[in-house]
């Protein structure tokens, strides 16, 4: 078997993460049972490109119970756990090619190694597989990373169009995905279906509010050890990942600042009982700054400009790019590493910008990722999607959908049921009232 991991001595360790994850992760537990039993994923191949955590182990295992072929690759650089990839290797026969700390060339060729896999379903948090998988397939070899390009340019005619001829459809993890994705929609360019697994009602309304709130916070706390209490924490962008960054943050003590663009949502917020303000006006005042919006350059030269000695700065987006760290480079006048995963920015005039993780996404980058009870309705929601595209992928338009609302709502039963939780329903009475539109008083 083919893989890349950094040492394959420390599966043990990491096959005892993963068992802790695994006890609380039960919906995903009995989705894994009827897996086994039924193997309704028997014949295909499927390439994730995920954050390699302990949570994405039990995703793979259940794929694989499923009767699926899957091969794993890092969705970002500092995500992975590498005992944790040792362990998926070696107690499950899964390949994975994923580091921790790999630099660009390695990020790059384990994607091209999961590509070479042919898969039939792609399974991506951030659609760089996706993106890539298409760019190779409208022959973009010019914005191709090079180690790609190489491999790509390397293909035969038909082994390229086998490439992406096999792929019947893939999900899609996260918010930053998504957005690439409809994009590709848009621009007529998009070769599959995909399924928006981020846009489930059991995704992004837990995952993305307590799943990033919680880890966002404890992230930058293993990062920096600060007290967050009656710190000035300035949250940009108050969709659902903002929002539960801001509740955290608030819960510990801070005075929480919000900026947006959406009138909306900035709306929302002030009526949340946060202060809103533009960024240029928050930059002088905040103690931390915290990114969640998925677009470029939130934080710039012109705000770097104006902050207060000792400012810290961290991303919870997907890619490290909401951060202008090339603008932080161009004025520092020293920079040094303090801790693991925190850098020191000297200016000019003496001031000292922190950065935490490098820009990438903090909770990955400095801490372990969602608690396992949120991811367990994420990843419920990967398995069941990928059964779904796997027996209907061929009737769907190339086009990005919704989760299915069945799937929805069957996990959200799960995990009440998981809770020890039971609910009313309807009447007779109540479905006909309500069907009706007669019936008034």
């Amino acid at each position: 078997m083919d893989f890349h991991i950094k040492d394959l001595s420390l599966a043990e360790d990491g096959k005892e993460k993963i068992e802790w994850a695994e006890r609380r992760m039960p919906v995903l537990g009995r989705i894994r049972e009827r897996f086994r039993k039924e193997k309704p994923l028997s014949g295909v191949r499927i390439a994730c490109c995920l954050h390699i955590t302990t949570e994405t182990a039990n995703l793979a295992r259940t794929l694989k119970e499923g009767g699926a072929q899957v091969v794993l690759c890092a969705s970002n650089p500092l995500s992975t756990q590498d005992d944790v990839a040792a362990s998926i290797v070696k107690h499950f026969d899964i390949p994975v090619f994923s580091i921790k700390g790999e630099d660009e060339d390695t990020y790059y060729t384990h994607i091209m190694k999961a590509l070479s896999f042919f898969p039939n379903i792609t399974m991506d948090d951030g659609a760089d597989l996706v993106s890539s998988l298409h760019m190779i397939a409208h022959k973009k070899f010019d914005i191709l990373h090079r180690r790609l390009k190489e491999w790509a340019e390397g293909l035969k005619e038909k082994e390229r169009r086998s490439l992406f001829e096999n792929v019947i459809g893939g999900t899609e993890e996260t918010t930053t995905g998504v957005i690439r994705l409809k994009s590709m929609e848009k621009n007529g360019i998009l070769l599959f279906p995909i399924i928006a697994v981020n846009d489930a009602y059991t995704k992004h309304m837990f995952d993305n509010r307590y799943g990033t709130g919680q880890s966002t916070i404890d992230g930058i706390l293993r990062a920096t050890n600060i007290l967050l209490s009656g710190s000035k924490v300035v949250v940009s962008g108050y969709g659902w990942c903002g929002k539960g960054v801001a509740m955290r943050a608030k819960g510990m003590g801070a005075h929480v600042i919000i900026t947006e663009v959406d009138p909306i949502r900035a709306l929302e917020a002030h009526l949340d009982g946060y202060e809103v303000m533009e960024m240029k006006k928050a930059a002088r005042i905040g103690d931390v700054f915290i990114t969640t919006t998925g677009d470029i350059n939130v934080i710039r030269k012109e705000h770097f400009e104006v902050m207060k000695d000792g400012a810290i700065v961290g991303n919870s987006g997907h890619f490290n790019v909401e951060i202008d760290i090339g603008a932080l480079e161009e004025m520092k006048t020293e920079k040094r590493k303090l801790r693991g995963h925190l850098e020191e920015y000297v200016l000019k005039d003496g001031r000292r910008i922190y950065l935490v993780g490098e820009g990438r996404l903090v909770n990955l980058a400095c801490a372990e990722g969602h608690p396992s009870e949120v991811m367990d309705m994420s990843f419920s929601n990967q398995a069941l999607c990928v059964e779904y595209m796997w027996k209907n992928g061929e009737k769907l338009e190339k086009k990005v959908y919704s989760v299915p609302k069945e799937i929805d709502e069957e996990i959200a039963y799960l995990k009440l049921s998981s809770y020890g939780i039971k609910i009313d329903k309807l009447t007779k009475e109540q479905k006909v009232y309500l069907s009706s539109w007669e019936l008034g008083t």
